[in-house]
């Protein structure tokens, strides 16, 4: 991999990082990796509502930014002592594939530092029976200069951690942590410095770029310029708070392997009485991970299909919903929508 490196130490906005994956896996050929750090700042996955996932009135007390990336998966807090970890290569394989190899390498090398780390689940690094870093990934369909696929792999390294400002920040549900055994947000974590008390930050990270890079490639003023204007898109509020709002989540549901699924079902009455109502719009929120827009893809062929299990499900007899978000079956797509 060529490590992407910038010329100055300057504090960025997040959004400016997600935006120089996105440059990177446009513009240039190969694959990239590059590290970078934060101030206090609340990352929602693609399909979560903010409004359920994120104590806003204390990130705004707080002076805590709140960001929304393009890739799935659930909510995060970094800051300056969580490194975040990104990768942009070219599309080969299974999404799946590519992801669980970027998830290997990162927990090869902190085996190598001498930690019990693997990887497990479908997106963590664990320390012992603890969370250390939690991965996301996208693809970018024909996005590469020649027309190819792009991968974007990135994901949080609890370097040290600020567990009282995380656990306020972040509202996870209590379904998900019950699914992974624990009771709280602070006993679920652990980070490297808990391990590894006199490796210093720098040369944990350039113990990392040593072992994933084999060469360097500095963004020049021109890179930078692009970066930014990219950056604004994630920095709208359009972007951010999307169409979710406070009470737009309703029936929540977990599916083991896939995510956690919060499920709004909107309805019109038929046209005749006595007939079932019509589906208006499915939106699914949570921490799963989309691998296109699911609305686009596969949700909005439900629009005036009666809401009853037999027309469901012969609407969506030709799809493949694992195409759409990973892991997720016809039948569990099927128990989503209508729920008993």
């Amino acid at each position: 991999m060529i490590h992407a490196l910038l010329s100055s130490d300057e504090r960025r906005p997040l959004a400016f990082y997600l935006a120089m994956e996105e440059y990177l896996a446009c513009n240039y050929e190969g694959d990239y990796f590059f590290m970078w750090q934060v101030d206090p700042t609340v990352i929602i996955g693609r399909c979560q509502n903010p409004f359920t996932e994120v104590n806003i009135d204390f990130c705004r007390e707080k002076g805590i930014d709140i960001c929304r990336r393009r890739s799935g998966g659930g909510c995060v807090y970094a800051d300056r002592n969580n490194i975040m970890i990104s990768a942009v290569n070219s599309a080969g394989g299974t999404f799946e594939s590519r992801f669980s190899d970027f998830c290997s390498q990162v927990a090869g090398q902190l085996r190598a530092l001498g930690l019990d780390a693997r990887a497990t689940g479908r997106n963590d690094i664990c320390i012992g029976e603890r969370k250390v870093s939690g991965n996301a990934f996208y693809c970018l369909p024909e996005a590469a200069p020649d027309g190819s696929d792009r991968n974007i792999l990135h994901g949080t390294m609890l370097f040290d951690a600020d567990p009282d400002t995380m656990v306020r920040a972040i509202t996870p549900s209590r379904a998900k942590l019950t699914a992974k055994g624990v009771d709280s947000v602070r006993s679920h974590i652990t980070t490297v410095k808990e391990h590894l008390p006199v490796l210093g930050i720098g040369e944990f990270k350039r113990s990392m770029a040593s072992a994933l890079c084999d060469s360097e490639q500095m963004m020049t003023p021109a890179d930078i310029a692009a970066i930014e204007s990219i950056a604004a898109r994630y920095m709208s509020q359009e972007w951010i708070h999307g169409r979710y709002t406070a009470d737009s989540a309703v029936r929540r549901t977990r599916i083991e392997g896939v995510g956690e699924f919060a499920v709004t079902v909107g309805l019109r009455p038929a046209a005749a009485p006595g007939d079932p109502p019509l589906i208006e719009n499915v939106v699914l929120q949570g921490d799963f991970f989309p691998l296109c827009d699911p609305g686009e893809n596969l949700l909005d062929r439900l629009r005036g299909v009666a809401m009853t299990r037999e027309a469901v499900a012969a609407t969506i007899a030709d799809t493949d919903p694992e195409t759409v978000i990973a892991g997720l079956t016809r039948e569990a797509l099927l128990s989503l929508i209508i729920s008993g």
